[in-house]
């Protein structure tokens, strides 16, 4: 092949891929990097991108191969590819499917190919894998205990082989319905619904959706429930977003509201539950958090034939579900979110625990499409005052943080930046309730916390969809599950330190389509020459990924009348 030094891609020896933003091929070999490599730093004009395994894998279990991964680097490399890299990347895509789990009457297999007996002895005698072992069946087969399902996997993708789980599922109780007349699946949903249901096929029923927030994820999995046709528990992160599934597959489906219920104990399952992660987990007190009786909930999981359970905004699946998994390895598992980045380093756990990712659609494929609304990133500095300044050179690193975070001068430029974008429906959001109070008070504006009693979060809600309410201070609490279709304005004042994935959600409150197509704008506040800028920094790699742009604004730059781009 030609190598043209137009070409945007650099590609080192150590799986690091370099790609040059600023050429106008950048984004057509962004296009076809992403899906087998991850993001690592974004500065201005040259962005890093790491090859993994797990990416790799991702990749294949998606139907790319190895060849059309070598081939992407190839056509926008700006040098020859490495050899070992063309190399690592045949045999590390390779490995996906070489191990396989398969059923047998009263336990599973674990299965490869005649090739491969040695590598079934090797891993027998892993330290972590080979307790899970049953006895061996032959050559390349060894038994695998029924309860040891999820935990095999993660072993196995810890020591650097992903295991094809093809064991089947067990099937719940079937309860059948169909979508509204009036509901209008999208192609790429139904699409995305079908890559994991896969016809019923052994091979499909688990798996994760990867789709940006507002593009219609909760349609996708009312699609994949009328596919499976059976049972159905759907776990999501608070009280808000069960009401939101609530609302949605009423409307939505021909489902009524003696099918559909919030779970709590005592009270019967109905065909469709709906609970959140913090009930599941929720540990009794002075229990050992390793111990299944610790969590009164948990049965939840057993205590009903479901067909299929939907994990909502499955990047934020509490480390107890992860442990505690045996008992849903025999069920059909969806996992729905906008990013699978998890700051605890666990992506390697939703691959295995819940499925490979089975669908993804860039944000901004699905913004040119008319499907998300287009939205300009603005980061706003401001310096510390000299006060604070003195308190911030003082404290300990985790302390100055806060004092970034909570710096006093954001509070009069929150409302500056309202001021740019008059009338325009806004939400400020935070990580700090003392500073959340004080913004809310000059403001005038009512405040939501985990605190606020969820009749009140929705009447305030309903008053900002009809426009009675311009604008809603709210914490941490709205990064996920807010139906608020016209908010086209967003300023963050705070946030968990380098949160990618907060990062991504927050934008994602404004993605939503606007009525006459208008655009949203997202400011991010941040205080000058602290660690808030390397946070900010951090925070943005996933988006930046995406395509989007940061565009970096002084305080002191504010003139009257709306921002100029």
């Amino acid at each position: 092949m030609t190598f043209d030094p137009a070409n945007p891609l650099i590609v080192q020896a150590d799986r690091s891929v370099f790609l040059e933003a600023y050429s106008p091929r950048a984004e057509a070999a962004r296009a076809d990097l992403a899906p087998f490599a991850e993001l690592v730093s974004s500065p201005e004009h040259l962005h890093t991108y790491r090859i993994t395994p797990l990416s790799l894998w991702n990749a294949a279990s998606a139907g790319m191969s190895a060849g059309q991964m070598v081939d992407a680097l190839s056509r926008h490399a700006k040098f020859p590819v490495p050899q070992n890299v063309e190399t690592d990347i045949r045999e590390l895509v390779g490995r996906w499917g070489r191990l396989r789990l398969e059923p047998v009457d009263g336990g599973l297999l674990l299965v490869a190919g005649p090739e491969d007996a040695a590598l079934l002895t090797e891993l027998g005698r892993n330290r972590a894998v080979g307790p899970l072992l049953g006895d061996r069946m032959g050559e390349a087969v060894w038994a695998v205990p029924l309860a040891h399902r999820g935990v095999i996997k993660t072993a196995l993708l810890d020591a650097g082989w992903p295991l094809d789980d093809r064991a089947g599922y067990a099937d719940g109780l079937d309860y059948p319905f169909t979508l509204a007349p009036d509901l209008q699946v999208r192609d790429y949903q139904q699409q995305a619904a079908e890559a994991f249901y896969r016809g019923g096929s052994v091979e499909g029923g688990s798996g994760v959706v990867v789709l940006a927030p507002g593009s219609g994820k909760t349609v996708v999995g009312m699609v994949a429930m009328t596919l499976v046709g059976q049972r159905t528990l759907v776990l999501t992160t608070n009280r808000t977003s069960v009401a939101q599934w609530h609302r949605e597959l009423l409307a939505r489906t021909s489902l009524t509201p003696d099918e559909v219920s919030e779970y709590q104990k005592g009270r019967p399952f109905t065909p469709v539950t709906l609970c959140t992660y913090q009930m599941l987990t929720h540990r009794r007190r002075g229990s050992d958090p390793d111990s299944p009786d610790a969590y009164p909930h948990m049965d939840l999981i057993g205590a009903a034939e479901w067909g299929l359970i939907i994990y909502d905004e499955v990047h934020l699946l509490p480390a107890p579900v992860f442990r505690l998994t045996a008992e849903v390895q025999a069920r059909r598992r969806l996992g729905l979110t906008a990013t699978l980045v998890r700051e605890d380093g666990r992506e390697g756990d939703v691959f295995a625990l819940i499925g490979p990712k089975r669908y993804d659609r860039p944000w901004k494929t699905l913004e040119q499409d008319g499907y998300i609304a287009p939205a300009e990133c603005v980061e706003v500095r401001l310096p510390l005052p000299a006060d604070e300044r003195v308190s911030y050179a003082a404290a300990p690193d985790r302390e100055k943080h806060r004092i970034a975070a909570e710096n006093p001068a954001k509070r009069p430029l929150v409302r500056r930046l309202l001021e740019q974008h008059p009338g325009a429906p806004a939400l400020v959001i935070g990580q700090y309730l003392d500073q959340l109070e004080l913004i809310a008070a000059d403001l005038e504006a009512p405040l939501i916390t985990g605190k606020t009693p969820q009749a009140e979060r929705e009447r305030l809600f309903q008053a900002f969809r009809e426009g009675r309410l311009s604008t809603i201070v709210i914490s941490k609490v709205g990064n996920f599950a807010l139906d608020l279709p016209d908010a086209e304005l967003l300023i963050q004042v705070s946030g968990a330190f380098g949160s990618r994935q907060e990062e991504a959600q927050r934008l994602g409150r404004l993605l939503r389509p606007k009525q006459d197509g208008r655009g949203a704008t997202f400011y991010t506040v941040v205080s000058r020459e602290t660690s808030e800028e390397d946070h900010a920094h951090h925070r943005q790699l996933f988006l930046a990924e995406q395509g989007y742009a940061y565009r970096i604004l002084d305080a002191a730059e504010l003139q009257p009348g709306r921002v100029q781009a």
